[in-house]
């Protein structure tokens, strides 16, 4: 395992090859937002329909929900891991599947087994993050990773923002503190996807559907996100974040299709 956190002041020139990952990175972002717009209309028609189905109130339970599921998540989802340090990670296709049967239980009954559900689909989709931090050589137990892969749970809302970038080799602060003021930054946006996600849930029965379709495209985005967060971080060790980071933004600014895909 590389150390992540290692810094240099000399940085290797960006070649021809590294400017392709970081254009390949930037169309993947692109083709996630994407992604996520169609799951946030899974079960059809616009999304202002699909919020009426939540009751009165619903949203300021959502934003309670999720705070206390990303802290839930940011424990459970690194001790789950303890130990396994060298074992080969579980693949993003194994998180996938089980955040879909978390999501078609958690909306049959509705959206009271939908909030229930909800720290066990958000701690299946920080594993899956966790993963793929360690596919580009970071310790998925440590506590700068996992913070990291809360940052990730920031990036994009039903608008399609990207990932933030102020956090791509950035040194967070190792403490309590700094886990619940990123949690606090990062939750609305988290909570304004959940609330589309619930509110396809919101019918029982026909709710399990739609929470299953939801939960496998969200976790399909994240793991996305997250190989565009973790990919651009793994660059900007190597070349410089002002290099890689102007070409990246530079590439999601260029309205023309890619020459080539990641």
């Amino acid at each position: 395992m590389t150390n992540p956190d290692s810094t240099t002041d000399d940085h290797l020139p960006l070649t021809a090859e590294v400017e392709d990952r970081i254009r390949a990175l930037a169309h993947r972002q692109r083709r996630a937002n994407g992604l996520m717009m169609r799951a946030i209309n899974f079960v059809g028609g616009q999304v202002d329909d699909t919020l009426k189905l939540l009751p009165a109130g619903a949203r300021g339970q959502i934003d309670t929900a999720v705070r206390a599921a990303l802290e839930r998540s940011f424990d459970i989802a690194a001790r789950s891991r303890e130990g396994a340090a060298g074992q080969a990670v579980q693949s993003d296709a194994a998180h996938k599947a089980m955040a879909t049967l978390s999501g078609a239980i958690g909306g049959f009954g509705g959206l009271p087994t939908a909030l229930a559900e909800l720290p066990v689909a958000t701690t299946m989709i920080f594993r899956a993050v966790q993963g793929v931090a360690a596919q580009y050589g970071e310790d998925p137990t440590s506590m700068q990773t996992r913070m990291d892969c809360l940052a990730v749970f920031g990036a994009g809302s039903a608008q399609g923002e990207s990932i933030d970038t102020a956090f791509i080799g950035a040194r967070l602060g190792l403490t309590g503190a700094a886990v619940h003021g990123l949690i606090g930054r990062v939750a609305p946006r988290f909570a304004t996807l959940l609330t589309q996600k619930l509110a396809t849930q919101a019918v029982p029965i026909l709710g399990a559907a739609a929470g299953a379709g939801t939960n496998y495209a969200f976790t399909q985005y994240f793991v996305e996100m997250a190989h565009v967060h973790f990919g651009l971080r793994q660059l900007s060790r190597r070349h410089g974040e002002d290099a890689v980071l102007t070409l990246f933004h530079a590439t999601l600014s260029d309205v023309r299709p890619p020459a080539k895909t990641a």
